[in-house]
């Protein structure tokens, strides 16, 4: 698959929601009298605004855990801590 050119615009990509969720996603745009797309866009930008700490903390973690080596890689992936994983044995480096 081909990466799309500089300044190509995204494709939009649908939303699935459940059929109640969807329901109060319509209400809501209706009376407010905005698209159910605008509704749903403004809803996530505050939803996030809302938990931007948390949001970072979250990214801040990954980066700890993420450093490159396949023992973090695993652990990412699987859930277990670097410490388990050398316990369980040495999974070796990206090379080998």
């Amino acid at each position: 698959m081909t990466k799309p050119a500089a300044g190509t615009p995204k494709r939009q990509a649908p939303l699935k929601v459940d059929p109640a969720t969807d329901e109060l996603i319509s209400q809501a745009a209706h009376f407010l009298g905005m698209t159910k797309k605008d509704f749903v866009t403004e809803a996530v930008r505050v939803y996030l605004e809302q938990r931007r700490e948390e949001v970072r903390r979250g990214m801040v973690e990954s980066m700890k855990v993420l450093d490159g080596s396949l023992t973090a890689s695993v652990a990412m992936l699987t859930g277990l801590s670097p410490e388990r994983i050398e316990e369980l044995g040495v999974v070796g480096d990206w090379e080998e």
